[in-house]
């Protein structure tokens, strides 16, 4: 065991946040912590480190276990260090290594005394036993893999955004390898590809993870274990969040069954306590079965914590066939281009998911659609457009004297004031959240305050930039439902795939400065994404077949114009022709392979089973490695044959 709550009860005040949870983490375990906002996840974090202290019971810690603890309070961190040296300082005894050995380097230079050179040696025999000698490399590798440029390593960390920064910090963490990873929300600020490559690492990671998170992909990709926070006690499931949703259905349906066969067990034990107690034959049963009711150990009533509140969308006015018009647009920042005569159209009823890594111009773009970011080219409205924007900046429109109430009754949307209680609800904002001043909220609040803003109004034509951020998962499924029944239309900006995947019903990338439609949904998007890949493959297979081939004719074609050849060289002639087109024919055989083992690391079933994606990227790695050495071989009997068949003319 790395860590153990045993009996724990945590209380803020008067408000129990758990009560006598038992939860034991064990090495090599991945586990989701799931909860709706405010039921204790963050905390439960917090006593693990040991930030709080319980109220009752124990927090165990085995000797020497280490923790990594990445949450959103890191964002504090100043430092005019670059990113690598922040990311390099998860290397604290190797950089102290390195400072030992350079003075102990000069020391040798000046004395060479016997006892400096074994403490020497020493030192650089640990350096090499911790890996020292790359660490630059393993921080590089990282970073790339959050999503960093090479260009951009050297730069100051104070340069970036909060969401980059929390990049760093989370790069730092992996590569310090502790013990228990805790992770708060790390996928807030990845985009996709970012994402996919924490998946992959994560994976193999020797340490235990819990996760904190509302990306149902991620977790259900990543973890084997889910502890929810639920009335105040830990549930834990065996499984990912897929047989979590399934199985605590089950477990709903059973407790909720039971509690109503005990309540009819409890009604006839009283009707025969009332008919009875008051008759002297049965007064002792009567008093027995009392007995019986005061030991009982009652069963809970099934409470759903949080209801299921629906968002309605009210449209006054229905817009016309095309919505935005883009024609010839380009934007570029200095030499970096974002689009490039780039001409596309939005129509009424399209529900549009705007997709890929970070720095593509996501966000630009939807600016550009709004009108309020600068550019070269033509955005036109089509008739009757309301439109609504929702992005972080939108927060400065928030009047921060109001409270939460009086700021949703500015949208005029003409709901009652209990329609707009209703709705804060939704946005996770209960009882008397909705009294509270815009000033005393935290950034997350104000960004679901100017969400359900957003939501509220009267529009026909959303755009909506990470809309999911500072929602949990119950909410996230509320505003899918409510944008499958939106009558308008809408463009999103969100690496949530669970959320993509259930609202929009086109794709948009910017790629090689345009932007590129797909017709269809994310699911359809990604398989098509596949199937093209695969194709790529095949036409590269055929092209090597097509190169190869003339090389050989051409060897054939040649033999009747040289009948005077050594007969030696005949032999040894037909023996490389042999051998090439049996690598030719295993080239062929390993293509077709690598594109059945890519579809597979594309499956996202092969990462809920790690044995089965080990396997997989094993087998990869393993095929690459062939096809690389084949390849070389290949270009050597290539040559070879050449320079034949010039000797033999």
């Amino acid at each position: 065991m790395l860590v153990g709550l045993q009996n724990v009860t945590f209380e803020f005040g008067a408000r129990v946040i758990v009560s006598e949870a038992t939860w034991h983490i064990q090495p090599n375990e991945r586990i989701g912590l799931i909860g709706y906002n405010g039921t204790g996840k963050s905390t439960l974090l917090k006593l693990i480190v040991g930030e709080y202290q319980p109220s009752a019971g124990t927090v165990e810690k085995s000797r020497g276990t280490t923790i990594g603890y990445l949450h959103q309070d890191l964002l504090s961190f100043e430092t005019t260090q670059s990113i690598l040296e922040v990311a390099l300082t998860a290397f604290e005894r190797v950089q102290q290594l390195e400072k030992e050995i350079e003075e102990l380097g000069k020391e040798l230079e000046k004395t060479g005394d016997e006892k400096t050179l074994h403490l020497y040696s020493d030192k650089l025999h640990e350096l090499e036993t911790l890996g020292g000698y790359d660490i630059h490399h393993r921080t590089e590798e990282v970073l790339h893999g959050l999503g960093f440029a090479q260009e951009d390593l050297h730069r100051p960390y104070q340069e970036f955004s909060g969401g980059w920064r929390m990049r760093v910090l989370l790069a730092k963490m992996i590569l310090q390898q502790p013990d228990l990873l805790l992770l708060d929300e790390p996928t807030n600020h990845l985009d996709l590809p970012s994402i996919e490559w924490l998946e992959k690492y994560l994976l193999h990671y020797k340490g235990s993870v819990v996760i904190v998170s509302h990306d149902k992909f991620f977790l259900n990709r990543m973890v084997t274990k889910i502890v929810e926070v639920y009335q105040r006690q830990l549930h834990i499931y065996s499984g990912n969040y897929e047989f979590y949703e399934s199985e605590k259905s089950l477990r709903v349906e059973l407790q909720q069954r039971a509690f109503e066969n005990q309540q009819e067990y409890i009604r006839q034990q009283e009707r025969f306590i009332e008919r009875f107690r008051a008759k002297a034959t049965k007064a002792a049963q009567a008093q027995s079965a009392m007995k019986r009711l005061d030991k009982l150990d009652r069963i809970e009533e099934v409470e759903i914590e949080r209801p299921n509140i629906k968002i309605n969308f009210r449209i006054d006015k229905t817009p016309g066939k095309i919505l935005v018009e883009l024609k010839n647009i380009t934007k570029r920042y200095g030499d970096n281009i974002i689009v490039e005569n780039s001409s596309s159209e939005i129509e009424r009823g399209d529900k549009i998911a705007l997709i890929g890594a970070n720095g593509k111009g996501k966000s630009t773009l939807l600016r550009i659609i709004a009108g309020i970011e600068k550019f070269d080219g033509d955005r036109k409205w089509g008739h009757n457009v309301e439109e609504a924007f929702y992005a972080q900046h939108q927060l400065e429109a928030l009047d921060i004297n109001n409270t939460l109430l009086e700021e949703m009754k500015t949208c005029g949307s003409q709901k009652t004031e209990q329609e707009l209680r209703t709705l804060l609800g939704c946005f996770l904002f209960s009882g008397d959240d909705t009294d509270k001043k815009i000033r005393v909220l935290s950034g997350g609040e104000k960004a679901r305050v100017a969400l359900a803003k957003t939501i509220v109004s009267k529009a026909n034509f959303l755009m909506l930039d990470e809309p999911t951020n500072h929602l949990d998962m119950h909410s996230v499924e509320l505003l899918v439902e409510s944008l499958n029944k939106y009558e308008g239309s809408f463009i999103l900006v969100s690496h949530d795939r669970y959320f993509i995947s259930k609202a929009a019903n086109k794709i948009w990338e910017i790629e090689d400065h345009q932007i590129k439609e797909f017709k269809g949904t994310y699911a359809e998007w990604v398989e098509w994404k596949e199937r093209m890949a695969k194709q790529r493959e095949q036409k590269e297979v055929k092209e090597v077949k097509e190169v190869a081939a003339p090389v050989v004719q051409q060897v054939i074609e040649i033999k009747p114009a040289t009948p005077v050849l050594n007969r030696e060289q005949k032999k040894e002639l037909q023996k490389v022709q042999r051998q090439f087109n049996q690598l030719e024919e295993k080239i062929a055989r390993l293509k077709e392979e690598k594109t059945k083992l890519e579809a597979a690391l594309a499956d996202p079933s092969t990462y809920s089973d790690k044995g089965k994606f080990a396997a997989a990227e094993l087998a990869y790695k393993k095929n690459s490695s062939s096809l690389e050495e084949l390849n070389q071989e290949y270009e050597t009997l290539f040559e070879k044959i050449l320079s034949m068949e010039t000797e033999m003319d």
